[in-house]
């Protein structure tokens, strides 16, 4: 079973930084998509970026050059390291895997979302 948990969710000021780690389990997360989306309340649901099993990265134009998604395959985890942070990145953040493996056939799994509130 495929199961992803976020950390490191909080309040921080505008200018701060602040890094989500989301750690997995139930897959074989070398071989795995890994997003990072946030929801803000009320908006739709919208995706930050990805990095995919290769390596390759892709991000949205409102956190181009603020935000970092990177992975560690040992520790089956990904990161989402933000900085220059404004209150529009106020939102609750989740974790996303897609994938498809042998045995498991096609996944597409959140986690439960940490919150991020940027506020002085």
């Amino acid at each position: 079973q495929v199961h992803l948990v976020e950390s490191g969710g909080g309040l921080v000021q505008p200018g701060g930084s602040l890094t989500l780690s989301c750690t997995s389990a139930g897959f074989t997360f070398s071989k795995s998509t890994m997003s990072w989306y946030r929801q803000a309340p009320g908006k739709e649901r919208e995706r930050v970026g990805y990095i995919a099993y290769d390596g390759s990265l892709d991000y949205t134009d409102s956190v181009k050059g603020r935000f970092t998604i990177s992975r560690d395959n040992n520790k089956n985890t990904v990161f989402l390291r933000m900085s220059s942070l404004k209150a529009d990145d106020t939102a609750v953040y989740y974790c996303n895997a897609k994938g498809w493996e042998s045995g498991l056939g096609y996944y597409d799994e959140w986690g439960q979302g940490t919150q991020i509130t940027v506020s002085s």
